[in-house]
């Protein structure tokens, strides 16, 4: 019998627009032998299936069903692909935790540590897990520029602590520019983390569960024509990514060895993309994505057909694996 599939997209953040792609790209990707799948926009206003005549059903929160013409139809498993709120932050696995419901992405602990840059790190660091210097501010703090640029230096990086795809990041070079970066940063979070610039090479590297096993995929090189991988850079074609990476055998060993063990220490499952730079021959995290973009341009996607792993597979092991 063929399992129902709901792909939840959308969201409620800046990367709503971003994750209708990906989600538009598991729905046309899903093997139609095994799968009915059906598409569900989750927006602050409507939960909501769409069908391929763009017409709306909305859906009943109470069981997360969908009734079409008089009949109802449950779901055997959720196929999670919103990035930021609430798919990426904890929410959403919550709910279907309630409702004891199998989904695509990792647990909701996981979820919420991981979409907390701030809180991520600091449990990763007692690891050994290298990574930029620090400095946290919240909405109403007092802000004392000497104080930041004594911890960090400059240039830094000033990011929303808990938004993706780069919205809320600016690079400061200057004392005066750090007022404006705080405030666009703000704009996305009421908490920022400001970090010290890691010159060096930057690498993405996915790591997920197939076929039982944690698995490193084949790493990706970033090469940024901006000044940082940020929005333009990573959607609108100012980069190379080039997987895979142009590294050397001892850098490759590091960095695959500390993805495995973020995988493992943060018990992740699912999908997940970190980001490193490597600083004295040493990769130093940047961040962990549980729910990375799955077009055919995205990263991840790269990297498992650099692994032999074709974007069908891909995804119909990431359900194999939630209905286990």
């Amino acid at each position: 019998m063929k399992k129902n599939i709901a792909i939840i997209m959308g969201g409620y953040s800046s990367e709503y627009k971003i994750s209708l792609i990906s989600g538009n790209m598991v729905y046309e990707t899903l093997d139609a032998s095994k799968y009915n799948a059906y598409r569900i926009h989750i927006f602050k206003d409507k939960w909501v299936y769409v069908d391929d005549n763009e017409n709306e059903f909305p859906i009943d929160k109470n069981d997360f069903s969908v009734t079409v013409n008089g009949q109802k139809t449950m779901f055997h498993c959720v196929f999670n692909a919103i990035h930021g709120s609430p798919g990426e932050d904890g929410y959403i696995q919550a709910y279907f935790k309630l409702l004891n419901m199998p989904h695509t992405s990792c647990d909701m602990h996981q979820a919420t540590l991981t979409f907390n840059k701030r809180d991520c790190l600091s449990v990763l660091k007692p690891y050994g897990i290298k990574m930029a210097e620090s400095f946290y501010i919240n909405l109403g703090d007092e802000i004392d520029e000497d104080a930041i640029i004594n911890k960090v230096g400059l240039p830094c990086f000033v990011k929303a602590n808990k938004a993706g795809s780069s919205f809320g990041v600016s690079k400061v070079y200057k004392k005066e520019e750090l007022q404006k970066a705080i405030a666009v940063s703000f704009k996305e979070d009421d908490e920022i983390i400001i970090e010290s610039f890691l010159e060096g090479k930057e690498v993405s590297v996915g790591v997920i569960t197939y076929q039982g096993d944690t698995k490193v995929l084949p790493i990706t090189e970033i090469v940024s024509e901006n000044d940082f991988f940020d929005y333009e850079a990573k959607y609108q074609g100012k980069s190379q990514e080039i997987t895979p990476a142009r590294l050397t055998k001892e850098e490759e060993d590091k960095v695959n060895q500390v993805a495995k063990q973020v995988y493992e220490v943060l018990k992740m499952k699912g999908f997940s993309r970190s980001e490193y730079i490597f600083k004295n021959g040493e990769p130093h995290l940047l961040e962990v994505n549980t729910i990375p973009g799955l077009t055919k341009e995205s990263i991840l996607p790269q990297q498992a057909k650099a692994a032999g792993i074709s974007l069908s597979a891909l995804f119909d092991n990431a359900i194999e694996e939630a209905l286990k």
